[in-house]
């Protein structure tokens, strides 16, 4: 039979192991009495002022299935009534259990006659009793010896069970671990430690390390060196040989580590070791960080280091770098950083190592791809789209099939606004919205939509009485640019320029974007998606460069299409007065505004994509959310604060990029038959570039975009998944777009529902 009740409601307890915080729900009791009496009353109202939660067992069974079934931290066990049960026996039926491993078990004895000898209590301490109480039906002795309990072995235990998380961390580390005693005697290794060095842990816990083969590779002097410095109780790190069970060497980074433990004195050493080879590899994104254990006695404590970084935190070159009077910003953080770490305790000055590793890398916004064979659309797509090339320059220039600047008399004569045939101005009506089709227009205009739709948008947002231009001038300046897209591209042609122009003027309407930016602003926009293909040969910055084109020896193979597309816009617009929209503006407003448009049109080159994408959610993203979640329920969230972030002129210049960039590259955004089809306007640009490649002896930027084997939905999927979900997030979540979102997924849907049907094409193959 079990009695159950309950102590007084307290609050869970916080108890702190190191940097780990635990929660100690209340303490649990199993009193095991056949009887009730004086001394079970007393228990029962000592758990009560406790608030400890109490259970009553009156016989050995039942008080096993109650302490399976509860595993009370405390049992007490009556040992005054041998006739009832045997407290022994009864104490090594719990202790037989797996819970009982960090339970406190107490005896409650009878009180010893004055003229008897003490009972010894080895008996009780060999039966697994923890310890044991005089008979005494005080319930303040009772009450007592319970607090002391708690306070003592409990929260003993307690800490103990803690660190079982701390050995499972141990035991799927990637870094090998060995903690020994101050005498050097290992205590435990961990599965890494295993693997690394061949030895199972039973052939290598209880041995000094002296014990063990050394490798005859390290320098002579070297053990005495790290013995001296741990034992001062200083940290080693360094290059050390180990001998593997096999026989042969491993050069490791080796850190070693002393524990200071009771009396202020080293009590262990630990030691994190890893193989020399993987000095230069990236840290992995799940194993990077361990835990080990300190212990001393019967305290223990745990620290959360990183994975070693070996290399000395002083370089020459930083050495030379502090001596210069002009620093980039790049320059002053590794500065301040390693300035912090001169102060800082060992774990934090290793992980500030590893901060210096990456920030020393040249592509710090490019995520590391898996590798090609995984997922060779994306490599491919990376490859051509982020990448200038292989430098190599050959004798197959890439020529142009247009004259750069064609003879204004082979300009259609401009039309006025008003003189629009009625279906094109009947399209144009819906120009406001997301759905419109621009591939009706291109069809109703022969292939001249960006003249007709620029027209109508550069009149509602006013850009003639901005630039203080006719209407004519903007008539003739926008034919001129049109006129030099390549009207035999498949999908870098005027039609992708009306596209991306549709797309800007859109997203200049929306609420935030248009408080954000002001009218020079916006004028620029305009013409920055305008003018940002212009001239496009309908092949990737890394053809031009492998085929050695006058463009990429021009640009020097950085950014070449995008710095051509900047410096004509501006070469066909001030060639002719005609044509000039500048014209009327003064040289300080004419300044500013090329600036903001040479910076919209260059950030739409790929190579620069994350960082982009990066410094706009971590610069307007994040602050504005942390901002306008206290007032998410009010009518304020768009609040001084939000809007002081967006309207600071660093913040503006990355809310141009970010939606010109977005506007470049929204077709997988728009409705799925649009998406459809400029899937395949891109697939067969770059088809037909993979055929030039092989034509003309070229490295193939993009193998897998071969027409003959070529999968366009993988190819899809590839380019959503990497370059447009997380960009259309963050912009999502600034400019409100769930129009947008909705056909991203239904379109990847699509794409995803085609490749699990294993078709390449673009649309699924017809019922017979």
């Amino acid at each position: 039979m079990v009695l159950e009740g309950e102590g007084k409601m307290v609050s869970a307890t916080e108890e702190c192991i190191g940097p780990m915080r635990l929660t100690q729900e209340p303490i649990q009791v199993l009193l095991v009495f056949a009887k009730e009496d004086g001394q079970s009353d007393a228990f029962w109202w000592a758990c009560d002022r406790a608030g400890f939660r109490c259970n009553i067992a009156r016989t050995p069974e039942s008080a096993v299935e109650c302490f399976l079934d509860k595993s009370h931290e405390i049992v007490v066990i009556d040992g005054r009534h041998s006739q009832y049960f045997e407290a022994e026996a009864v104490c090594r039926l719990i202790r037989a259990t797996k819970p009982s491993e960090h339970t406190v078990v107490l005896a409650i004895v009878p009180q010893t006659p004055l003229d008897q000898e003490e009972p010894s209590v080895r008996p009780l301490l060999c039966a697994g009793f923890s310890r044991r109480y005089v008979e005494n039906i005080s319930v303040s002795a009772c009450y007592n010896e319970l607090l002391q309990i708690e306070h003592g072995e409990v929260r003993c235990q307690f800490k103990l069970r803690a660190c079982n998380s701390v050995f499972t961390a141990l035991d799927h580390c990637q870094e090998a671990v060995e903690i020994t005693s101050e005498d050097h005697v290992i205590q435990y290794v961990n599965p890494a430690f295993e693997h690394m060095m061949g030895y199972h842990k039973g052939e290598l816990i209880g041995k000094e390390l002296t014990e063990l083969p050394k490798s005859d590779k390290n320098r002579a002097d070297l053990l005495d060196t790290i013995n001296t410095c741990i034992k001062k109780g200083k940290e080693w790190q360094g290059i050390y040989y180990a001998r593997r069970k096999s026989g042969d060497s491993i050069q490791q980074h080796v850190k070693i580590t002393p524990v200071i433990g009771q009396g202020g004195k080293i009590r262990h050493f630990v030691s994190i070791k890893r193989p020399h080879s993987d000095n230069n590899k990236q840290v992995s994104r799940h194993g990077s960080y361990f835990y080990y254990c300190k212990r001393s006695m019967s305290q223990y404590c745990v620290l959360l280091s990183p994975a070693p970084s070996l290399q000395n935190r002083r370089y020459s070159s930083v050495a030379r770098i502090h001596s210069m009077t002009i620093e980039a910003p790049i320059t002053k953080v590794i500065n301040i950083i390693n300035a912090a770490q001169e102060s800082s305790p060992v774990s934090v000055a290793d992980a500030l190592d590893r901060v210096l590793e990456i920030l020393r890398t040249t592509e710090l916004y490019s995520p590391q791809l898996a590798s090609k064979e995984d997922d060779p659309h994306t490599n491919d797509l990376v490859g051509g789209l982020m990448s200038d090339g292989l430098r190599r320059l050959s004798g197959n220039e890439y020529v142009f099939s247009k004259s750069t600047f064609p003879n204004m008399s082979q300009l259609a004569i401009p039309v006025t606004l008003n003189d629009i045939p009625p279906v094109i101005a009947e399209m144009l009506d819906d120009e406001d919205q997301w759905d419109f089709n621009i591939l009706e227009l291109e069809a109703a205009t022969c292939k001249r939509p960006l003249t007709y739709l620029g027209l109508k948008i550069f009149s509602r947002f006013s850009v003639c009485e901005f630039l203080s231009c006719s209407e004519a001038t903007l008539r003739c300046w926008l034919q001129v640019i049109e006129a030099n897209y390549h009207a035999s591209n498949s999908y870098h042609n005027s039609t992708h320029a009306a596209d991306v122009l549709h797309a800007t003027a859109y997203f200049l309407r929306k609420e935030k974007v248009k408080g954000s930016l002001d009218q020079l602003d916006e004028v620029a926009a305009l013409i920055a998606a305008t003018v940002h293909d212009v001239d496009h040969p309908g092949r990737t910055n890394s053809f031009l460069c492998n085929a050695g084109s006058e463009l990429a020896i021009l640009y020097n193979d950085t950014a070449v299409l995008e710095s051509h597309h900047a410096a004509l816009a501006f070469q066909l617009t001030v060639r002719d007065i005609k044509s000039n929209i500048f014209k009327n503006i003064d040289r300080t407003q004419f300044r500013t505004l090329r600036q903001a448009i040479i910076d919209m049109v260059l950030a739409t080159e790929m190579t620069r994509h994350f960082e982009h994408v990066n410094k706009f959610a971590n610069s307007i993203n994040k602050p504005m959310a942390a901002i306008e979640e206290p007032s998410s329920n009010s009518e304020g969230s768009d609040s001084e604060g939000p809007a002081s972030i967006r309207n600071s002129p660093e913040n503006r210049l990355l809310i141009k990029r970010m939606m010109i960039k977005c506007a470049d590259v929204a077709n997988p955004c728009r409705p799925l038959e649009l998406c459809i089809e400029w899937a395949g306007r891109i697939s067969e640009e770059y088809f037909s570039q993979t055929d030039e490649e092989k034509r003309e002896a070229l490295p193939v930027v993009m193998p897998v975009f071969d027409r003959n084997t070529c999968s366009i939905p993988k190819s899809q999927i590839s380019f959503i998944d990497y370059f447009i979900t997380d960009m259309f997030d963050a912009w999502d979540a600034f400019a409100n777009l769930p129009g947008l979102m909705e056909h991203l997924s239904e379109n990847y849907k699509y794409w995803k529902g085609l490749d699990d049907m294993k078709c390449k094409s673009l649309r699924p193959p017809s019922p017979p």
